[in-house]
């Protein structure tokens, strides 16, 4: 939680002339951290178990172990449930990356109620291999994790999201058409980029109406979106491709292109 905390403070702080986008990436940061620290208790949970079988050691005073067990596992899942649950309403691969981070804990916790059942019932290596058990599980947190934090690192957003600005730039009045599409999220908010495609005859301000209108609709539809900037093309000149300039030389320059 403290990689978080000290993430959501810095968003706080909002944008500056250094940083134009705001800290909103630090929040991407703290998920990295958040992932390591839960590869870091597969391998702790991994080598215990291990170390267990090797060197078996006496499991007393069961039933204290039972109800630790059970209590760790109960305060935990029900704090990854609220990370988890919070985390998606907002947007933020971090939180719910540290959601499940509590959840492997509870799962560890869980698995000490189970190896302490399984000693009771005259089983003593039960305890290290349920251990072995959660230690591959939570690796598979960790990969799910991990995909959703670096995911956004590398500016990937669900195709889903794409689709909803699309829908909703479509519905505006005086859109022919919607060129391309572009997203990144900075922390847990979106920031968006619209090239619509609009009648040519219209005037200046008539486009630039327009693109206001698309911006207030992608601002009231999306509600993680965070801001839009809306690129205003002729229909028959719509798309970035119209914008390129082919390769070409001048005033002694080697070939380039725009």
């Amino acid at each position: 939680a403290v990689p978080l905390w000290v993430a959501f403070a810095l968003t706080r702080l909002g944008a500056s002339r250094h940083f134009t986008f705001g800290y909103g990436r630090v929040e991407d940061l703290a998920g990295v951290v958040v992932v390591l620290i839960i590869l870091f208790s597969a391998v702790v949970a991994g080598y215990q178990a291990i170390d267990r079988l090797i060197q078996p050691q006496p499991v007393g005073l069961l039933w204290a172990v039972a109800v630790a067990g059970a209590v760790g596992f109960t305060g935990n899942e029900a704090v990854a449930i609220f990370r988890i649950r919070v985390g998606r309403q907002i947007g933020s691969a971090a939180l719910v990356a540290d959601g499940y981070h509590a959840r492997t804990d509870g799962w560890t916790s869980l698995a000490v109620v189970v190896g302490a059942g399984g000693v009771w019932l005259g089983y003593p290596l039960a305890d290290p291999i349920v251990g072995l058990i959660i230690a591959a599980a939570i690796l598979v947190i960790v990969w799910q994790s991990g995909k959703a934090v670096f995911t956004r690192l590398l500016d990937g957003v669900d195709p889903q999201v794409i689709d909803e600005i699309e829908q909703a730039v479509s519905d505006v009045s005086g859109v022919e058409a919607v060129a391309e599409v572009r997203a990144r999220w900075v922390g847990h908010r979106l920031r968006a980029e619209v090239n619509v495609a609009v009648d040519p005859d219209l005037s200046v301000a008539e486009g630039h109406a327009i693109a206001r209108e698309v911006n207030h609709r992608l601002l009231h539809d999306l509600r993680y979106l965070d801001m839009a900037v809306v690129h205003v093309d002729p229909v028959r000149e719509a798309g970035e491709k119209h914008h390129r300039i082919t390769a070409h030389s001048h005033d002694g320059l080697p070939p380039h292109s725009h």
